[in-house]
């Protein structure tokens, strides 16, 4: 049996989990997923998870937020007059917007607080500084 390495087909059913065992995204009950090691689709982390295994494998990891999306950057919080958004926005905590960057690239944000003058936005990943339980099933490495 071939061993999941760099470079590696891999088809594969997963599931990303809260501790609490709450499913972020999960293909299990739908078609599995097919990427190759090392082509970015998936972070450093979860393919180190992978190496080793084989067709048939079936495991659970558990990343630390520092091995997952990394822990919250203060910096990556930016609060914006309230008057930069269209009047009609309903906002309302937890909403995601998209914004461009400095390169006019899409970047989402979460709306954290807001009053009449003001709106705090977050830009960290919206699973930074969280632990999370990756389980994947292993159908076939090629």
């Amino acid at each position: 049996m071939t061993a999941i390495g760099t470079d590696s087909q891999v088809t594969l059913h997963f599931a990303l989990r809260l501790e609490d065992g709450t499913d972020v995204d999960s293909n299990f009950s739908h078609e599995p997923a097919s990427l190759t090691i090392g082509d970015g689709n998936l972070p450093e982390a979860f393919e180190r998870c992978l190496y080793g295994l084989v067709a048939g494998d079936r495991q659970s990891f558990t990343l630390p937020p520092e091995d997952a999306f990394g822990q919250p950057n203060p910096n990556n919080v930016q609060t914006f007059k309230r008057r930069e958004f269209a009047p009609d926005l309903e906002l309302e905590e937890g909403l995601v917007l998209s914004f461009a960057d400095a390169a006019k690239a899409e970047v989402p944000g979460v709306i954290k607080a807001f009053d009449d003058d003001t709106v705090e936005v977050d830009f960290n990943h919206p699973l930074a500084g969280r632990t999370l339980t990756f389980e994947v099933a292993i159908i076939d490495v090629a």
